[in-house]
């Protein structure tokens, strides 16, 4: 085969799980007896749609009493003001004492604080009452329901009443050797976008139509196996992909423009040294010494010791030795190994 010069994208298949981008717990803040669901289990929901019906009538009646307290403390305070407001002269005229002056400013004063305080535990019991209905914290998709009507619950409990999980986006979290981390960032530093784009595969290897963006890497190295971690962002509008779900993602590495790749069969080792057989122009076979690249498709990648235009012996090494005369036919690639742009590692 004649060596041409090729785009090379080195790539590596990284198998990891879906999450959720936001994971929120419905649950109660105040004590009560659910009465009602107020949604259709599995379904998208939007943010403070109600979802339940805890019974409102003990906290309808705590807002009842409290507007009384606030009325009552209103009353207290408005006499306490016109008191004042009749002594203010006759303290003027001296027909009262400053004390007893003193002591009404001082009871206005309290009465002031005391509708305060009404107005405040009025407040809360209308907050409560409100919590009665419970309401979703984010829009999502919202699982089963964690409890049924009549049960009770309180902000105590351990399990939450449902769960709702933002899925129009996903993180994927995928484990990649410490080994290939420089190379990663060199491709990042090497793009003038901020994020690296990533193609999104299932389980069995196929592509399925979606891509993300590399977030970031982790900073710690696992002891055990030496990878770090890689969190994707991955645009998820038809709900493809769901929490749990186990797929690969084709993380993109290097490109190489212009590079030259030959078959993995045209290398041979001697001596822990890589060679490729060539024929000159009088037909005659060498070997030369290269250096390898990355393997793609079962091809390598040639950083030197070849040059475009030369003739590369991919079949029948077996029968070659140095300066012999050869007669070559074109080598023709199987389907499977025909170079391609973009490859897996």
């Amino acid at each position: 085969m004649t060596l041409e010069p090729a785009t090379i994208k080195v790539s590596e298949m990284l198998p990891g799980r879906v999450s959720a981008i936001r994971i929120a717990e419905v649950r109660a803040q105040i004590s009560g007896i659910v009465q009602k669901r107020l949604f259709i289990q599995g379904v998208e929901v939007k943010a403070h749609t109600d979802l339940f019906q805890i019974n409102p009538a003990p906290f309808k009646a705590e807002v009842d009493s409290a507007a009384a307290v606030v009325l009552k403390a209103e009353a207290a305070l408005k006499r306490a003001r016109i008191q004042t407001e009749r002594l203010a002269p006759l303290m003027q005229a001296e027909a009262v004492s400053r004390q007893v002056y003193d002591d009404a400013v001082s009871l206005r004063d309290q009465a002031v604080a005391d509708v305060a305080q009404a107005k405040a535990t009025l407040a809360r019991r209308q907050l409560d009452l409100k919590f009665a209905t419970v309401d979703a914290p984010i829009a999502g998709r919202i699982d089963q329901a964690l409890v049924s009507e009549g049960s009770l619950v309180s902000p105590t409990d351990s399990s939450p009443m449902a769960r709702i999980q933002q899925i129009d986006q996903v993180y994927l979290d995928v484990r990649q050797p410490a080994s290939s981390l420089r190379s990663l960032r060199e491709a990042l530093n090497g793009r003038s976008e901020p994020r690296l784009p990533v193609e999104i595969l299932d389980s069995s290897g196929k592509p399925i139509g979606l891509n993300g963006n590399i977030l970031f890497s982790g900073i710690n190295v696992d002891a055990g196996t030496g990878d770090v971690l890689l969190r994707i962002l991955v645009d998820n509008p038809d709900r493809q992909l769901l929490p749990g779900l186990f797929v690969q993602a084709r993380v993109p590495l290097a490109t190489y423009p212009q590079a030259l790749s030959v078959p993995q069969q045209a290398v041979v080792r001697s001596g822990g040294q890589a060679r490729v057989w060539v024929i000159d122009a009088e037909d005659q076979a060498h070997a030369v010494a290269v250096e390898l690249g990355e393997l793609v498709d079962r091809r390598y990648r040639i950083v030197s010791g070849l040059s475009a235009g030369q003739l590369v012996v991919v079949e029948g090494l077996e029968r070659l030795t140095d300066n012999a005369q050869v007669s070559a036919a074109n080598w023709q690639a199987a389907a499977d190994q025909a170079p391609r742009n973009a490859s897996t590692r």
